[in-house]
């Protein structure tokens, strides 16, 4: 349980399990332990570093760097001092990276040793670029983390945190255009705190163990640390995501909660360790970020044998939306669902006037409530867009059954109309993925003469097998209908995905629709 009344905001979290029962671990990261004590009096520290420096409430602070247990003193130091953590993607090239500090425009970037050169890089054209900050490791063109803290103390700050400060301000994956600043509140996150405890998925007991695999840059990698350090998990954080190496550790550190995306269940269960011995400790795996194939979660379910949660939600909605409880996986026919709104969240099926449809009808899946972000940084037409008339505008396709429960069909953009029959790209994916010689696919509408666009399956094979093109063809047929079966197959060594693990279909689609007026965003 999270006391509410303990952690007000999450700057609170390190302070209140400290005064709890400070020796326990907080986060463990490789060999190195750190303790909710530590964690506490390391916060405070970045947090009297920044006011030293000069920062006021609303400041940013960048950070570009791989899982790192640095990052957690960071964040929360940069809370309690009232300044907004932007942490940057740093799968991103540099040119991409020097644009979001352009646009966020922080004082200071912590750089993990990793990135060193690609933050010079990034920071060479920048008209003010930020303080650059050794998170970790050594180079002569950054301040040593140690130096840039000197003598700073670990008391807390007088003033506390308020709710309508800005905390975190995530970017987007930039997949239909340049990346926009998600700002999200002191608010949204106490209406995140308020819900995950009644949320399966994110209600963690004492002294259970959390594995952290998602990155920190995401909303699915921030949420689930929150949740677990607020109601005092133990946190494993991975560096680096390889199947093997994540199934060894939880049964290492007997892990007992997961939050993975589809495409990394998916390798984990092409390793032989997914099936060796069990994991006894186990009791959830969250999944979300992406869509699922049916297959692939059935197979899941057998290889770890504990509860599994769906979420959907999106970074503007502090990643809040929906969630498919373990019972309801069992429930005939709602397996391809993503549930129910959490609690306090409201959600809806919108057609292309904003008005609300009504059960099984097809339209824009909305979003509303206290966990719907500020807006888009500096962008307020984006912002007006997306949140006009109230609600929160996700983007994806969707609808709702006579029971509640609500379904994703797929992004807007990515919906293919073949022959005035819309077809949805991952409803055809999760038909195919069951097929033998198949480990992935992406399904893209590409030009058609006569039906104006054609379904076409792009399918990366399983290790060893050559399957043939008629028979994934056969298989899709006898499980959906005609219309929406591949009208071509063609195989390929792997799908481009970006860090969250959606498969990043433009850029499948690009090279068939070049010269062509259809958008490919």
């Amino acid at each position: 349980m999270i006391d509410l009344d303990a952690i007000r905001t999450l700057a609170d979290i390190p302070a209140a399990w400290a005064r709890r029962r400070g020796d326990a671990v907080a986060v463990k990261f490789e060999d190195r332990e750190t303790s909710f004590s530590e964690l506490d009096a390391r916060a405070n520290r970045v947090a009297h570093a920044l006011r030293v420096t000069g920062f006021r409430p609303g400041d940013r602070v960048s950070a570009l760097t791989k899982n790192h247990d640095s990052w957690y003193p960071l964040f929360f130091g940069t809370a309690r001092a009232r300044a907004c953590f932007a942490p940057i993607n740093c799968r991103l090239a540099p040119a991409e990276i020097g644009f979001i500090l352009g646009d966020a425009a922080p004082r200071l970037l912590f750089v993990g040793e990793d990135f060193f050169d690609c933050a010079l890089a990034a920071v060479a054209d920048l008209p003010a670029p930020p303080l650059l900050i050794a998170l970790y490791g050594e180079h002569p063109a950054f301040l040593p983390l140690e130096t840039w803290l000197g003598g700073a103390g670990d008391a807390p700050l007088a003033d506390a945190p308020e709710l309508a400060d800005d905390v975190l301000q995530l970017y987007t994956s930039g997949t239909t255009g340049l990346p926009k600043g998600v700002v999200l509140t002191n608010r949204n996150y106490r209406a995140f705190l308020e819900a995950a405890t009644e949320v399966d998925g994110f209600a963690y007991g004492e002294d259970e163990t959390v594995m952290i695999v998602m990155p920190l840059f995401h909303v699915a990698g921030t949420n689930v640390s929150f949740s677990g350090l607020a109601q005092g998990g133990r946190l494993v954080l991975v560096k680096d995501f390889a199947a093997a190496d994540a199934l060894h550790m939880m049964r290492r550190e007997r892990v007992a909660h997961a939050f993975l995306a589809p495409a990394m269940i998916q390798m984990m269960l092409l390793d032989p360790g997914a099936v060796e011995g069990g994991f006894p400790e186990l009791r959830s795996i969250a999944y979300g970020a992406s869509p699922i194939a049916e297959d692939v979660l059935r197979r899941a379910r057998q290889a770890f044998g504990c509860d599994f949660v769906q979420f959907y939600g999106m970074t503007e909605s502090a990643g809040g939306g929906s969630y498919l409880a373990p019972a309801a996986h069992d429930l005939p026919g709602k397996l391809t669902s993503c549930g129910k709104p959490w609690p306090g969240i409201e959600m809806a099926i919108l057609d292309g006037d904003g008005r609300a449809l009504g059960v099984g009808e097809i339209g824009e899946i909305a979003i509303r409530g206290a966990i719907v972000m500020k807006e888009y940084w500096d962008r307020a037409a984006a912002t007006e867009e997306t949140l006009a008339g109230g609600w929160l505008h996700t983007g994806d396709v969707g609808c709702r059954d006579a029971d509640g429960f609500y379904y994703v069909h797929d992004r807007i953009k990515d919906m293919i109309v073949s022959g005035g029959e819309n077809v949805y790209p991952a409803e055809v994916e999760s038909a195919i993925m069951g097929c033998p010689g198949v480990a992935d696919v992406a399904v893209i509408g590409v030009p058609d003469d006569k039906w104006g666009e054609a379904v076409k399956a792009l399918i990366v094979p399983a290790a060893g097998a050559q399957p043939d093109p008629a028979d994934i063809v056969a298989w899709a047929r006898e499980r959906i209908a005609a219309y929406k079966v591949p009208k071509s197959v063609e195989f390929i060594d792997a799908l481009p995905r970006n860090p969250s693990g959606k498969v990043l279909r433009r850029e499948l689609r690009a090279p068939f629709w070049e010269g062509r007026d259809r958008a490919v965003g």
